[in-house]
């Protein structure tokens, strides 16, 4: 993959496009677009509340919440920070305060199930095995901190067992069949996302379940962080991850050789051709002075007889 390529996988505008175009996996792509005034107005109006976020980051940093409540009065939080406003423009004004010339993208809010008071996810791993084919390897819920509206891990959220988090909600039957369409999911998203870039071998989804255990694709992160899954107690489902994972490095290396690489071949080859040329020109000079000096030899053999 170049760099390029690589540029373009980072942007989550660019992936929710992507997955959009597929029909199985359009459903539960929340409404994405892209950020501005009237957007954030049309939306809000919609929905209710909305997410901004940068369209290229990292660990929920930069991730707002906006909401529209009762008397129309507006609200919105940024990390820890809940600011309220009178004026829809007056809290626009406030935000972009946060976002600087960044691009950023607004969602649809989706109203996730709580544990313990506490919003949660899903990240569900799906990496390539040695023959190339995709598979699930690993699926589990992150725990949001108590007063922020992300759950990643680096920004304070906590991995949990996912039937941990879901105990109160469903039945272990019930949490079977959800946990494998989630997987189905995971495996259909990599799938569609290798069609325009093939060489990249591991994606983690991150998914949210509203109150009718809808999935919502959330976010499709093309460099998951493998050693969350180190957090559970049973570390069976980290091995593999682990080693997909390990598979993965040693795969891209061959796939991707370095710029390094590619210009010590380059150079290779030019000195190649230098050496070859200096054969043939080497070569050249010998036949010639044999030549010279054959005939030197008649001549003198024809003056002495």
């Amino acid at each position: 993959m170049n760099s390029s390529q690589a540029q373009a996988l980072r942007s989550k505008w660019h992936k929710t496009q992507l997955l959009l175009q597929h029909g199985s996996i359009k459903p539960f792509v929340p409404e994405t677009r892209k950020y501005s005034k009237i957007t954030v107005k049309s939306m809000l109006e919609k929905y209710g509340m909305v997410y901004v976020k940068p369209d290229r980051g990292t660990f929920g940093k930069g991730v707002m919440k906006i909401e529209q409540e009762a008397g129309q009065r507006f609200a919105y939080q940024y990390e820890e920070k809940r600011l309220e406003f009178k004026q829809l423009d007056a809290l626009i004004t406030s935000l972009s305060k946060h976002m600087g010339k960044k691009s950023y993208l607004i969602q649809k809010g989706i109203h996730l199930l709580r544990h313990q008071n506490r919003y949660f996810d899903i990240r569900v791993m799906v990496q390539r095995n040695a023959k190339g084919t995709w598979e699930s390897t690993g699926i589990i819920g992150r725990l949001g901190h108590p007063r922020k509206i992300v759950t990643n891990y680096h920004s304070g959220g906590k991995p949990m067992a996912l039937e941990q988090l879901l105990k109160s909600h469903l039945s272990q039957s019930k949490q079977a069949e959800l946990v494998k369409k989630l997987n189905e999911l995971g495996i259909t998203i990599a799938t569609q996302l290798q069609k325009t870039y093939p060489n990249f071998r591991q994606i983690g989804v991150d998914i949210g379940l509203d109150h009718r255990f809808i999935p919502w694709i959330i976010e499709v992160n093309t460099k998951p962080d493998p050693y969350i899954f180190n957090q559970l107690t049973d570390k069976s489902m980290y091995r593999k991850v682990i080693s997909y994972w390990r598979l993965a490095n040693e795969k891209k290396k061959v796939i991707v050789p370095s710029k390094d690489k590619k210009n010590n071949d380059k150079n290779k080859d030019k000195n190649a051709n230098k050496v070859d040329h200096t054969n043939k020109e080497t070569k050249s000079n010998k036949e010639t002075k044999s030549k010279k000096e054959t005939k030197s030899k008649k001549e003198t053999k024809s003056k002495k007889g």
